[in-house]
């Protein structure tokens, strides 16, 4: 399967998408109990979702790291992802972004302009982009990269109050699979089904996801 270089997968239905995050207890049992994240959580700090599983997985080593114990599956409306999406400044300028095999300078004299403009818009912005290598189960790198959705400020408070639909601790479910992967047995079968998740193609190129075009080049 030609995977597309940047392209969102993500486990959703018709209303709402899984994004995960990883938490110690003291914040994680309140918000599974309150279906909403309650102190000690945070909310003037940027709060990273995640669609892909394997990513969350690669970023808390399987639930072993310290303050990332507790894996969280939490489903928020489609709207609020696209208001976030919308919302959303690249953490890097285009064309020099997470080793993009084709960032490079296009050769246009107003460079220091667009890198200007790229700085005002981070500033601005209550959420950031960021395309990282996705993994697989072992934690190696893939050829293709999956996207990190940052929050704060008003994405924050949007987040915590309107678009959280549910919030499932799927620890035990991670702690399963690792034991299986260090059996020795493939667990491609037994991981969340995600796709690609459907995006406009004005959204899409405002977030530096591969059009359907780019793919292959």
């Amino acid at each position: 399967m030609n995977v597309p270089y940047r392209q969102i997968r993500a486990a959703f239905t018709d209303e709402s998408i899984t994004v995960y995050q990883a938490y110690d207890p003291a914040i994680a049992d309140p918000a599974v109990a309150a279906q909403r994240f309650v102190p000690p959580f945070k909310r003037d700090r940027m709060t990273w979702i995640k669609p892909s599983f394997l990513w969350m997985m690669y970023r808390c080593g399987w639930a072993a790291k310290p303050g990332q114990t507790r894996v969280l599956a939490i489903d928020i409306t489609r709207d609020g992802f696209a208001w976030a999406l919308e919302h959303a400044c690249l953490s890097h300028p285009e064309g020099h972004s997470e080793g993009h095999p084709e960032g490079h300078s296009d050769g246009h004299s107003d460079g220091a302009a667009d890198a200007a403009g790229w700085k005002a818009r981070l500033r601005a912005s209550p959420v950031r982009i960021q395309w990282d290598p996705e993994r697989d189960p072992h934690h190696n790198a893939l050829p293709y990269r999956s996207i990190q959705v940052g929050l704060s400020g008003e994405a924050v408070t949007r987040y915590l109050g309107e678009w959280i639909v549910a919030i499932t601790d799927v620890t035990g479910r991670v702690h399963d699979l690792r034991r299986a992967l260090r059996d020795g047995r493939d667990i491609t079968g037994l991981l969340p089904a995600e796709r690609p998740y459907p995006l406009p193609a004005d959204l899409a190129r405002s977030i530096g996801a591969t059009l359907p075009a780019e793919r292959g080049v």
